[in-house]
């Protein structure tokens, strides 16, 4: 366990200010009682000397260091100048009242970092504590915003601005994966998560500075190409008819996927990602929806094939520009209702925080595919042979789908018709934990953050798996984690790879149609395969 960390070295330059220590993790059951992680890759000495990255062992944002004392001093006048605004309503009408009551009301009980998975696997580490990052920004708005004084810095604790601690509170925003178990844990309703989010909100609206996985090649590729993926929707469609052709083979029934027709019941909206890496889902949409008889379509308009909208983790202007594109594709189309796939954070930006945005005719009725699925298959108009499903299941439960959403229970209903060896996780529903790959981990690469991420912020979730399963740890025998989103599943993929978890093991991952269409008496058996990780 790491020793607390005093608010008066954050600005203190140095190497380093924490270290994420192997021998800290929390062990893993069995299979992994053994297991023994290999050294996290040190950063190397030019991403060191190039980018600023002394808060620990890791570099996510890889933002270049001033060249100069004038350069420090200005990005530092821009962060005060931005610590005003977000504390304005003419500014941040968005979350401005939470954001008050959450630096006005901390009791400092820390049962917030009781309920973290990061400060928890990486042994308490005090870097990794909700209030850390939130302490620090509390001293700063405190002295510093319209009114503070010495005074009411002495009275919350001083803290000195300059560009170390600026830099550093950048980065401690981005250890933290927005999944708000804290929020709903903390007994006066403190929203460390939210704060971690207004801190990246801040840097990327007033000095132009976000992690680049979510910005230069999430949200600014899609708003310029049509997806984060960089897939327009030539490419979409080009890729989608190739689905649709390996899955009519696969399943044995006609597979077709509509586009662009108006009047449609149902859009479906997936994250692109989906298309890429794991083109069985929207295949598995296809089949269902077809079988159901439903009337759907996906939209070529740009953007509205892609239902990923990265500036709900960073940028509150980024995420406007994308919802409006989503809704102004679906009322050109005149359909229905919008229906998001497996996608956690598109769910909360198109049907909870989009609410702000979306007003008058832009104002289309939204709904889950949970919710759909759930319908579908209690209606009977899906045909099932829950057999075909005999093998160990557990489900993983989204964040921004379940907890911050409250969609809990319609996939829990499908699963339970349709797997009968289904298992929960404990904690589950709105307490189980984040996969670790929530707000943007899941993409975010650069230096060795993916390495660090299966450390201290998915281990949580592995050791949830395992749980889960560990009446048969048999790799002969398959086991399936349902993860109906695609951020989630990138998560697991990653985490299942690096555990070697299905050679070992026997655990593999997919979605919750995946799961459906393997049970459809109609579709050939054996849709699922259990052969790589």
């Amino acid at each position: 366990m790491s020793q607390p960390i005093p608010f008066s070295d954050v600005g203190r330059p140095s190497a380093q200010l924490g270290h994420l220590d192997d021998r800290d993790l929390v062990p893993l059951p069995r299979p992994y009682d053994t297991w023994a992680e290999k050294p996290l890759p040190p950063l190397s000495a030019k991403a060191r000397e190039t980018y600023e990255c002394s808060l620990d062992d890791t570099c996510a944002v890889s933002f270049p260091r001033p060249k100069s004392k004038s350069e420090e001093d200005e990005l530092v006048r821009k962060f005060l100048s931005g610590l005003a605004k977000l504390f304005t309503s003419n500014n941040n009408w968005t979350f401005l009242q939470p954001l008050v009551l959450s630096m006005d009301h901390c009791a400092k009980c820390q049962t917030c970092a009781e309920a973290c998975h990061i400060y928890e696997e990486s042994g308490r580490n005090e870097l990794y504590r909700p209030t850390f990052r939130s302490e620090v920004l509390r001293r700063l708005y405190f002295k510093h915003r319209s009114g503070g004084s010495l005074l009411s810095a002495w009275h919350h604790g001083d803290i000195d601005i300059d560009w170390t601690t600026v830099a550093r509170l950048l980065e401690l925003a981005y250890r933290c994966n927005l999944c708000r178990r804290c929020a709903q844990t903390c007994p006066v309703g403190v929203d460390n998560g939210l704060i971690a989010h207004e801190i990246r909100k801040l840097f990327s609206a007033e000095l132009g500075i976000a992690a680049k996985e979510i910005h230069e090649k999430g949200s600014m590729l899609q708003l310029k190409v049509g997806s984060s993926t960089g897939m327009n929707a030539i490419v979409v469609k080009d890729n989608i008819e190739f689905i649709d052709e390996d899955m009519t083979e696969k399943t044995g029934v006609k597979v077709q996927t509509h586009w662009d027709v108006e009047g449609a019941d149902v859009l479906l909206m997936h994250n692109a990602g989906e298309i890429l890496a794991w083109p069985e889902n929207p295949g598995a949409f296809a089949v269902i929806l077809e079988a159901a008889g439903i009337s759907w379509t996906l939209s070529s308009d740009l953007a509205a094939y892609d239902a990923i909208n990265y500036g709900l983790w960073y940028d509150d202007a980024q995420f406007a520009r994308v919802a409006l594109l989503h809704a102004q594709a679906a009322k050109k189309l005149g359909v229905k209702k919008i229906v998001i796939g497996e996608c956690g954070h598109a769910h909360k930006a198109m049907m909870v925080i989009a609410d702000r945005v979306l007003t008058g005719d832009l104002n289309i009725p939204r709904e889950s595919a949970m919710v759909l699925l759930d319908d579908l298959v209690a209606s009977g108009r899906l045909k099932l042979d829950p057999s075909r499903n005999d093998f160990p299941v557990t489900l993983h439960d989204p964040c921004n789908l379940v907890r911050l959403m409250g969609v809990v229970e319609p996939q829990r209903r499908v699963v339970r018709k349709i797997a009968p060896q289904f298992r929960e996780m404990e904690p589950h529903g709105v307490h189980n934990y984040c996969c670790g790959g929530g707000s943007g981990f899941a993409i975010m690469s650069g230096h060795n953050f993916a390495e660090w991420r299966l450390r201290a912020a998915s281990r949580k979730k592995f050791r949830q798996i395992l749980e889960a399963f560990r009446d048969d740890v048999d790799p002969t025998h398959p086991k399936y984690v349902c993860a109906p989103c695609s951020n989630c599943k990138g998560a697991i993929r990653d985490l299942l790879a690096h555990y070697e978890a299905g050679p070992k093991a026997g655990i593999y991952y997919g979605g919750l149609v995946e799961l459906i269409v393997n049970a459809m008496v109609d579709v050939k058996p054996g849709f699922l395969s259990f052969g790589e990780p």
